[in-house]
């Protein structure tokens, strides 16, 4: 039996097919990917990838998706969503409810950069572009519905040697006062040696409405390649937000990758990143901060298919009200991956008795010369050091909030880029701020 939301996604599929990008080649893999989520339908708990998040009970509707709208949307407008993210100076790509806006783009002549929209990607003559349902165990589902309606997204190709000196922002930008699912997918390639910063903020406009997002990006990083990858996740209070990283690590490449979550209903982020080549490293951490109902789930796998590579991972959360944080961290060493050096810490700070975290570290280890580890906490604020402080004579307010600041830097500080680190900061610090009052009922 398929639920009402199941079924909606199917038929809404047969009324817009028509008018999503893409020729024929294209027109083939959305349909073999609508049928594919027909015959998986929504993950649900019984799903172990999916235990903490039911999709099947959480997602009520299908809404309609967003298709070459052009709703009117100014640079200020643009800037006021992405608060201190915009005082950041970067080469930015704009897209208004998965659709591309020239207009408030700004990414031209950069040598060793190539910048595309995916829906005009799709829309030529034998696509340069496939469109594909990604294998990822566990997201088979979510994947094929991204796959069957995306309308749009970048294409951004960083030629070998070439060291882009700005971020590359890329926005998605949810406006108007109508709910609607926003299906995007970023395929990203630096080249060997290559260097490069890529930036997604998901935000929600002013007077936007609520609605559902489906946003994927695949990343390669070539040979000896240095990439970061960060991404700031604020879509609306009762929105939802299904988003996958799929990343793929040549020889000697480095990647960076730093997710901060908060305002936003339903969110699930699953990143997948597998090593290909010999002595690459990875470092991704994360802050998610939750209040009221808000359901938060990091599942990250990190595979070690060869030998000598590096792993990190640290996940910091903060949890007020009813909020429940979700951390699934899995370390995978294929046998023959030798010298695999992986280290795993998720934690978060609950500040309601109501607030929960779910935590299930897991390390999967087929070879013998390898050094792993991993770890999770949960607790609530240390009175000792909260006494110390108003001891001092700090007001109770301010000195929760110092504390709840201190336990997020850690993961904060893992931004090398000091500007990014600031405006990463400042909107995290925002969000704290109203998490420490939860708790006393002022909000």
């Amino acid at each position: 039996m398929r639920t009402k939301a199941e079924q909606a996604f199917s038929e809404t599929f047969e009324t817009v097919a028509a008018k999503l990008p893409g020729g024929p080649e294209v027109a083939d893999a959305r349909k073999t990917a609508i049928g594919t989520f027909a015959g998986l339908g929504l993950p649900h708990r019984r799903i172990e990838e999916w235990k903490y998040t039911d999709l099947r009970s959480s997602l009520k509707q299908a809404l309609a998706p967003a298709i070459g709208d052009a709703t009117a949307v100014s640079a200020k407008e643009i800037d006021a969503a992405l608060e201190a993210l915009a005082e950041v100076d970067a080469h930015r790509i704009v897209f208004v409810n998965g659709a591309y806006r020239a207009e408030l783009s700004a990414s031209t002549g950069v040598r060793g950069l190539e910048v595309a929209p995916l829906g005009q990607a799709l829309r030529k003559a034998g696509a340069p572009v496939s469109l594909h349902a990604t294998p990822v165990p566990g997201q088979e589902s979510v994947i094929a519905l991204n796959t069957a309606f995306v309308t749009d997204g970048a294409v951004l190709h960083v030629a070998k040697d070439a060291k882009i000196d700005k971020p590359l922002l890329l926005v998605f930008a949810r406006a108007g006062r109508e709910a609607r699912l926003l299906t995007t997918r970023n395929l990203v390639s630096i080249g060997n040696g290559a260097r490069a910063t890529v930036i997604e903020a998901h935000v929600v406009l002013p007077g936007a409405a609520d609605g559902q997002a489906n946003a994927i990006s695949e990343v390669k990083a070539g040979a000896g390649a240095d990439v970061t990858h960060i991404k700031l996740t604020l879509d609306g209070i009762s929105s939802s937000h299904l988003a996958g990283w799929v990343a793929e690590l040549a020889t000697d490449s480095t990647y960076r990758a730093f997710q901060l979550t908060a305002g936003t209903g339903l969110v699930r982020n699953h990143l997948l990143a597998t090593f290909k080549g010999e002595g690459a490293k990875l470092d991704i951490s994360g802050c998610f901060l939750g209040r009221g109902p808000e359901h938060i789930d990091t599942t990250l796998v990190v595979d070690h298919a060869v030998p000598g590579c590096e792993s990190r991972e640290l996940f910091k959360g903060v949890l007020a009200d009813r909020a429940r944080g979700i951390f699934q961290g899995r370390v995978i060493v294929r046998p023959g991956a030798q010298k695999s050096d992986g280290k795993q810490m998720a934690q978060a700070l609950m500040l309601s008795e109501e607030a929960e975290f779910d935590s299930k570290p897991e390390l999967e280890i087929y070879a013998d010369d390898v050094v792993c580890g991993h770890g999770s906490t949960a607790a609530e604020i240390d009175e000792g050091l909260l006494f110390y402080l108003r001891s001092r004579g700090i007001p109770l307010g301010e000195a929760r909030a110092m504390l709840i600041e201190s336990f997020v830097r850690e993961a904060l500080e893992k931004i090398e880029d000091e500007r990014l680190r600031e405006a990463l900061s400042a909107i995290a610090v925002r969000r704290l701020a109203g998490l420490s009052d939860a708790k006393d009922g002022r909000s």
